[in-house]
C-alpha cells in the first residue's frame, strides 16, 4: 500500500511510518511530496494520505497523526500508548511537557532534519532502529494491559 504526506519529516512523519510499517502495514511505500500536492498525489497514486490538514490521519480531536493512526487501526499495546504520548508531545509545541522524552525527541528529530534536509526516506531509515529502541524502552516502562 501507498502512504503520503508532506516532505521535510520531523517527528510525526517519521514516526507514522514506523508505526504503519511495525502495526499495519508490512509492504508499505512512502511518499513525501510539497504540501500543497499531497491531496492530488494521493489520489493518482491511490495513497492513504497522513500527516495533512483535514485528513482523518491527522492532527484530529486533539490527537497528533500517530495517534490517529492507532485509533483507525485498533491499536491498543500498552508500550504504543506510552510511545503515543512522546510523540504528540514531540511533535505538538504546546503539549511538550505530556511525557518527560518528548523534548528530547524533538530535538533528536530535529536535528535529523537539520542534517539530512528533504531526505525524507533517508532520515525514515537512519531513525527507524531509534523509534525500535524507544518502543523496547517503553514495553519495559508501560503497564499490562
Amino acid at each position: 500500500m501507498k502512504w503520503i504526506t508532506r516532505k521535510n519529516a520531523k517527528v510525526d512523519r517519521v514516526a507514522c511510518p514506523w508505526l504503519i510499517r511495525r502495526f499495519v502495514d508490512d509492504r508499505p511505500e512512502f511518499l513525501y511530496v510539497d504540501a500543497e500536492k499531497v491531496m492530488a498525489v494521493a489520489e493518482g497514486e491511490g495513497a492513504i494520505p497522513y500527516d495533512v490538514p483535514g485528513v482523518e490521519l491527522g492532527h484530529v480531536d486533539g490527537r497528533c497523526s500517530f495517534e490517529s493512526i492507532m485509533v483507525k487501526y485498533g491499536l491498543e499495546d500498552p508500550a504504543l500508548r506510552l510511545l503515543a504520548r512522546i510523540v504528540h508531545g514531540a511533535d505538538v509545541d504546546a503539549d511538550r511537557e505530556l511525557a518527560p522524552e518528548a523534548a528530547g525527541l524533538n530535538a533528536i528529530a530535529h536535528g535529523f532534519s537539520l542534517v539530512h534536509g528533504d531526505d525524507d526516506l533517508h532520515k525514515l531509515e537512519l531513525e527507524t532502529p531509534m523509534y525500535d529502541a524507544l518502543y523496547a524502552w517503553c514495553q519495559a516502562r508501560a503497564p499490562a494491559g
